[in-house]
C-alpha cells in the first residue's frame, strides 16, 4: 500500500480545505496512507518535498509518493509569475532529476471565483492519482 505525502499551502484556507478534501478522498479510494504537512505558501512546497525525500539528509519515514496543493491567485504586481513559475519548476525537476512521484495540484488563477470553478475547481484536482500513476 503506498504512502503518500501532501504538503498544502493553506494561504487561501478555505480553497486549501477542498483541496485536501479532494486530495484525501482521491487517497481514500486508492487504498493509500498518507501524511499532511502545511508549508506557508505554494513557493516553498518544492523544498518541503526535497526535504521530506531525503535529499538534503536522512529522513524518518519514506513517502512512495507525494502531492502538491495550493492556490496563487494573480494580484498586481509580479509576484504571481514568480511563484507559479518556480512552484512549478521546482516540481517537475524533483520529479525530473530524482524520480519522485509527485501530483501536481496547485491552482493557478486569477481571481477567487475561477478557483472555485471550472474543472480544476479545489474538489477536482486530479493530483493524487496523478501521483500514484507514477509510482514504481
Amino acid at each position: 500500500m503506498p504512502h503518500i505525502l501532501i504538503v498544502e499551502a493553506p494561504y487561501y484556507h478555505d480553497i486549501a480545505n477542498e483541496l485536501r478534501a479532494g486530495a484525501v478522498a482521491a487517497l481514500d479510494a486508492l487504498g493509500a496512507t498518507y501524511e499532511v504537512v502545511a508549508v506557508p505558501g505554494a513557493f516553498e512546497i518544492p523544498a518541503a518535498i526535497a526535504l521530506a525525500a531525503g535529499l538534503h539528509g536522512p529522513v524518518a519515514r519514506a513517502y512512495d509518493g507525494y502531492v502538491a496543493l495550493g492556490c496563487v491567485i494573480r494580484g498586481e504586481t509580479t509576484h504571481y509569475d514568480y511563484v507559479c513559475t518556480e512552484s512549478a519548476r521546482g516540481l517537475q525537476d524533483l520529479a525530473l532529476r530524482h524520480g519522485l512521484a509527485i501530483g501536481f495540484g496547485i491552482l493557478t488563477v486569477e481571481n477567487d471565483a475561477q478557483a472555485w470553478r471550472g474543472p480544476h475547481g479545489p474538489k477536482r484536482t486530479k493530483a493524487p492519482k496523478r501521483s500514484r500513476q507514477r509510482l514504481p
